[in-house]
């Protein structure tokens, strides 16, 4: 395999590792944040707007994570880097 192929595996494993480990830890914690806000609007029923708008901000906040997973991957496959120098060095 050449060193353009090499890249291009090297690109898509590595979007596809990216993606998919990026995405497991905002899921979790969007999943907690929002059974922690349920189990705080049954306590305090008068504050569910406060809980609510709170909870909006911060699920915001933890999906950027994802979308910057998102953002990286598809860098990696359409934009790499990489590629200008390899068909630089390889005269293609």
């Amino acid at each position: 395999m050449d060193n353009i192929g090499l890249i291009a595996l090297a690109s898509i494993i590595t979007s596809g590792l990216t993606i998919g480990i990026g995405s497991i830890g905002p899921a979790l914690a969007e999943g907690r944040a929002l059974a922690q806000a349920l189990s705080a609007i049954a306590q305090q029923p008068d504050e569910a707007s406060t809980i609510t708008r709170t909870l909006f901000v911060g699920m915001a906040m933890v999906e950027s994570t994802a979308i910057y997973c998102f953002v990286v991957s598809m860098i990696l496959i359409f934009a790499n880097p990489f590629w200008n120098k390899i068909i630089e060095v390889s005269g293609g």
